[in-house]
């Protein structure tokens, strides 16, 4: 197992070698541990569960770490587990061309089940021997596919940290906990991640994780009456319940540091829809909300599946830059309050978008408000 995680000095220290031929305003600063983080970062959703996508995404993660892109995302059930092994694979050729593991952030999402032999055909039997019968989780914490109990997010903390030789994990997100909202409302849910989050406490209090979070995809975008919607706040206190027995100390400080939602040029709520209440006399959007409680961002779909690779709604607004898919990469890390736009890849040439984009400064506050008067 490799020690160490993201730091201030080494973060910085790769800003100013690896990411020399970045243009300014690309590395994001992660709270009040000034790491200097990539305004984009690499995800391994896509792809065949195969050896060709293995060897091609451990290429692109290199590449991308010795090109100024230190952020890396991934979950234990992409392509049926083997990401992890891809990204493992990735990072060790870094490592022996000079990148520090303190240079990199390696988040990881948890909660939906990992079939590593794929879908199973009798799921309740595959339930019952690989999960009930090792007491890692029960029907009643299952709702579809995915799995909100304390002791499978252990199980898959701890897979992530073998399968990318990590000894600890820059951060841990719990992957669309809103889908169990639907299946027993918001009161129950919130209960179970509760119980989550004090999971998580504990692999921070044992030096297994640094951070944690949770990744949505419909709760930070939708209006505050929606039965999906979560608050960042409440979230907050959910986090400070579970610190405060976890550490048994009433004034202990929760580890809940990060949010990943989508935002692309169609799913703009983020950015645009003032939902969240924040305890502080104002209601602001999720991005601002963030911000003013010490939360970092993270931004999935950025090219919404592949189809603003196709599209091009920005043309007229996003200038010098080649084609769609940079554009919509540079719409989306441009955004004030997202920290790290991030874009899964299984495809090499992919890559050289994210490179592009990188180099070229964001857009100014200026230029990037004239987008949304420009669609009014």
């Amino acid at each position: 197992m490799i020690s160490g995680h993201a730091t201030r000095a080494a973060t910085e220290a790769y800003a100013a070698s690896f990411g020399a031929a970045c243009a300014p305003g690309h590395y994001s600063d992660f709270l009040n541990q000034h790491l200097k983080l990539s305004s984009l970062g690499v995800g391994s959703f896509p792809g065949a569960a195969d050896d060709a996508t293995d060897e091609a995404v451990a290429r692109i993660v290199e590449r991308a770490l010795l090109s100024g892109l230190n952020v890396l995302d991934s979950a234990v059930h992409y392509r049926y587990g083997r990401a992890l092994g891809a990204l493992r694979a990735g990072l060790e050729r870094a490592f022996a061309r000079g990148v520090a593991r303190e240079q990199v952030f390696v988040a990881i999402k948890g909660g939906f089940l990992l079939f590593p032999q794929g879908p199973p055909q009798d799921f309740e039997r595959w339930f019952d021997v690989h999960v009930a019968a090792r007491g890692l989780g029960t029907r009643a914490d299952l709702a579809g596919a995915h799995l909100l109990a304390p002791a499978y997010l252990a199980w898959q903390l701890e897979f992530a940290r073998s399968a990318l030789g990590l000894e600890t994990l820059d951060a841990f997100l719990v992957d669309q906990p809103e889908i169990h909202i639907r299946a027993i409302g918001k009161e129950r849910a919130n209960r179970k991640l509760g119980r989550a989050f004090a999971v998580l406490e504990q692999a921070v209090k044992e030096g297994k994780l640094r951070q944690y979070g949770i990744s949505t995809f419909d709760a930070m975008r939708v209006e505050t009456d929606a039965a999906l919607f979560q608050s960042i706040a409440s979230l907050q206190g959910l986090a400070e319940g579970a610190a405060r027995i976890v550490h048994e100390d009433p004034r202990a400080r929760h580890h809940l540091r990060l949010v990943q939602l989508p935002f692309n040029p169609a799913m703009t709520e983020g950015f645009t829809r003032f939902s969240q209440a924040t305890g502080k006399g104002n209601v602001a959007s999720t991005l601002q909300a963030a911000h003013q409680l010490g939360v970092y961002v993270m931004t999935s779909h950025v090219l919404g599946k592949g189809r603003f690779a196709l599209e091009d709604p920005l043309a007229a607004g996003v200038p010098g830059l080649a084609n769609p898919a940079q554009r919509a990469l540079q719409f989306a890390r441009s955004t004030p309050g997202i920290g790290s736009a991030l874009a899964g890849l299984s495809a090499p040439a992919h890559l050289d978008d994210l490179l592009a984009v990188a180099r070229t400064p964001p857009l100014s506050k200026q230029d990037y408000a004239k987008l949304f008067r420009r669609a009014e």
